[in-house]
Parts: structure tokens; sequence; C-alpha cells
């Protein structure tokens, strides 16, 4: 006896059926449309010639930032029932940022997780168990560390040590204060193996999970490490060991900072939160102190920015937000001052210097953001593009900076692209506005930058098969 299909089963089929073909016929109008780049070889395991070294510090022509050419009020609607205004991106009669690209290199060791910076060199960690080192800032690659695990998803350095983090759950330390002759000595392993074990085995102090992120407390050398198993640990240099370990939150730890000054301890999750510990004075255990959780997209990173009038966290999340929250000189609290409203997918990366923030985002840019002197008021001043998958990390150091105001910056950024590229930033002061003339017109100095995500082919279909940011 033959079953009835209903008209109903049988509409839905045709609409699954339809969606289908509409999405992979959406992927195959991406892969025509797009045109990659030209991308320089790094060069993988070899080291490059003269000839490729040349190419690579070629500078393209400089180009003013990506904004409207005319003025118009931001058209992204705003989250709901959120009492927080939108930062406008406000323009002036000059153009505040210009910038190119002046080294733009190609991966054969699959994705770029974490870049830090140090005195004289640039780290890069990635999936492959080598982190290599760039001179700054001509970006001259001058080597590698060859470790016995890969998967470096954190590394940081402070001073004349290199902490990097690995697929086997441990962190290595590195000597890497040679400058001339480049040659890192691996200074210990956190846990420490027990010489007293024939056999391997997983220590007690171990994360069981990946280690995220990375921050050290350069007063109390203290070594904090975030991971996917949702604790934090904290780990003391000098005797080697984890003195103590606590779980942080209900999902990943994405990101941790720490305020050098008070040593306060910030940690963000996956779970929506953003936390504050302190460590109990004369001990080695950390307390939670405050819960900042103003949104339930999961926050990817976190960035401080502290100067002697204000300090100010930021935290980015995978609704396409910025929020930031300002200190209070009395009592020390955070309040939320609002959100920077702009990328149209997850910020996955944020960096603060100064009284400039930088973030990385999923929709492939860059967006650089001013604070304006003696307020939070936040306006971004310029959207960088040329990445075309998203930009995992960011670091930004300051290059040259003279008696007018005039910054000079080198931003080194990587995509999941497979591209590590380094741009060289012309920030210029702040000019005056006149408040009253805003006032009557309000819609004149108000500018949203507008960008058009080009992402590319691969980065879709990992998109879509939902294994992304892994």
């Amino acid at each position: 006896m033959l079953s009835r299909t209903s008209p109903i089963a049988l509409l839905s089929n045709a609409m699954e059926f339809n969606s289908e073909k509409n999405l992979w016929s959406f992927m195959d109008e991406e892969r025509k449309s797009i045109k990659l780049p030209r991308r320089l070889s790094f060069g993988g395991d070899q080291q490059q010639s003269s000839s490729e070294t040349n190419n690579i510090h070629s500078a393209s022509s400089a180009r003013p930032s990506v904004a409207a050419s005319e003025p118009s009020i931001p058209t992204r609607p705003m989250s709901p029932g959120t009492p927080w205004t939108l930062s406008p991106v406000r323009t002036s009669p000059s153009q505040p940022l210009l910038y190119h690209c002046i080294a733009s290199l190609h991966r054969h060791e699959g994705n770029i997780f974490s870049i830090t910076l140090s005195k004289d060199f640039i780290f890069t960690g990635s999936e492959s168990s080598r982190i290599h080192a760039w001179k700054q800032p001509d970006c001259t690659e001058i080597g590698y560390i060859k470790a016995a695990s890969g998967q470096v998803r954190a590394i940081l350095s402070s001073g004349k040590m290199l902490f990097t983090t690995h697929g086997d759950c441990k962190v290595r330390i590195w000597d890497a204060s040679t400058a001339e002759n480049f040659r890192p000595k691996k200074i210990t392993t956190l846990p420490q193996r027990n010489r007293f074990l024939f056999f391997s085995r997983k220590s007690s102090q171990q994360h069981s999970d990946h280690i995220s992120c990375l921050a050290y407390n350069k007063e109390d050398k203290l070594l904090y490490t975030g991971s996917w198993d949702k604790t934090v640990k904290a780990w003391k240099i000098n005797e080697r060991c984890c003195v103590d370990s606590f779980v942080a939150h209900e999902g990943h730890v994405n990101g941790i900072v720490i305020n050098q000054e008070d040593g306060c301890v910030f940690t963000c999750s996956s779970d929506g939160s953003v936390k504050i510990w302190r460590r109990v004075f004369g001990e080695s255990s950390h307390i939670l102190t405050m819960t900042l959780k103003f949104q339930l997209s999961p926050v990817n990173a976190l960035a401080l920015s502290s100067s002697p009038n204000t300090t100010l966290l930021y935290s980015g999340s995978s609704d396409g937000l910025i929020n930031f929250w300002e200190k209070e000189k009395m009592s020390g609290r955070y309040n939320h001052g609002g959100f920077l409203q702009g990328h149209h997918f997850a910020v996955l990366c944020l960096v603060a210097l100064g009284e400039l923030v930088f973030s990385g985002s999923e929709d492939a840019t860059i967006r650089v953001w001013r604070r304006e002197e003696g307020n939070c008021f936040h306006s971004c001043i310029s959207v960088i593009e040329g990445h075309h998958g998203p930009v995992r990390c960011l670091a930004v150091s300051l290059e040259t900076e003279n008696v007018v105001g005039v910054k000079g910056l080198l931003v080194y950024s990587a995509s999941l692209d497979q591209t590590f590229k380094v741009w060289r930033v012309k920030v210029f002061p702040t000019e005056k506005v006149n408040m009253d003339g805003s006032a009557k017109d309000p819609q004149r100095e108000i500018v949203e930058c507008e960008t058009s995500p080009v992402l590319s082919p691969s980065w879709v279909e990992k998109k879509l098969l939902g294994n992304y940011f892994q």
C-alpha cells in the first residue's frame, strides 16, 4: 500500500531544495566576482631570496580612509531595549587618517592565530609548531622557533621573555633577548613535567583544553592563562608553578587583560560576560569583584586604555559591537559608557593605544576609532580594507610622533585568508569642532563609514560548515 504525501510536506521539500540551490548559486557567483589580490609568499620553511624581500617592502600609494561621500545618519538599527546611544562617525574638512600597505605576505603553514611585538621583533603564532620572528619595522624574517607542539593560539612578549601556548595545553617560555643573532632559548615549560613519572600523564596544574589568551603582571611576575576549559590559571614565573586556578566563566575564556597599575584582571567569554577579578592581598587566590554583562552575544576580545586622566575597558563581541566601560576615580567601579557600532559581523580582536582603538572583524576590515579628549565620545576615523577573510589578530606600535601631534603607526594584521599584512598609518590631530554650529545642523557632522565586505570563497564555505574560528 502506497503512502500519500501531504501537500504541506511537498511544499516544505520544494522550499528546502530551492533554498539550498540559491545558497550554492550565491557561492558560485561569489567565486566569479571576487578578484583576489596578488600575494607574496612567506617561503614557509625556507628563507626568502633577496628579490622576494625587495618586493615585500615596495609600498603602495597612500590612500585616505573610507567614508561615505554624502552625510547621512547611520542606518543600522540599534539593539532592542538598549538605553545607550551610538557613537556617530564624525568627519573633518581634512582627512583624519591616511594608510597604505607596506607588506602583504601569504602563509603556507595555515592560519596565523596570534601576533605580539617586542622591542626588536614581531612574533607570529600559527597552526604549525614554528613561531616566526620578523625584524621591526622592515618586516624581514630573521628566523623561527621550533616547538614540540603546534596550534600557537596565544603569544605574548614581555621584556626579554616570550610566552607561547600550544596544542598540548602547555605554556612555553623563551629567552628572546638576543637581537643580533636570533637564537632564542627555552627557559621552561608550564606545567613542568614530573621527573619521577615514567609515563606521560597530564599534570593536575595543566589546562584540559586549548589556552586561548595570555596576560602578564609585570610587578608581581604572574602569568595568567585563559582556556576553553572555562578556567583561568595564575603562574608564578620565578617558582615555575601554578599558584591559583579558578573557574572564571560558563563558556570558553576568550580574552584576558591586566591593569598594571592596580593588578585587576579582566576576562571575557563566549557566555557573553566580562568579569573583573582581584587578587586577595597577601595571598595567591583571586576573587570576583564585578560582572559586566550588557549583551547575550559571545565576547571575543578585550583591550584596556589607561592614562593619568581615565581608564577605559573595551570589549568586542560577535554582534559586531564594541562596548566600553569607564573607571570611576573615587570608587574604582567601571560604568558602562556606551558602544561603538560599525562592523557588519563579529569583532574578533582589539588593540588600544592612547586615544586610538583598533578593531579587527569577521567582515574582513580593520576600523580605527578615536576618543575625544576630555570625554568618552568615540568616532570612526578610518576603515582599513585589504584582507579577504576575517581579521583574526592585530598588533600596533608607535613609529613616530611630531610636535604638532601627527602620529605615525605600524599596524600588523593577520587574517583567516592566510595573509599577514603590515600597514603604515598616519593619524592627524583632532580639529576643533564648533559645537554651536553642529547643534544647528546635527546631520552635517555625522557620517557612517560604509563598506561592502568581500570574503573569499573558502571562508564562505567554512562559515556555512560552521567550523570557523577553530
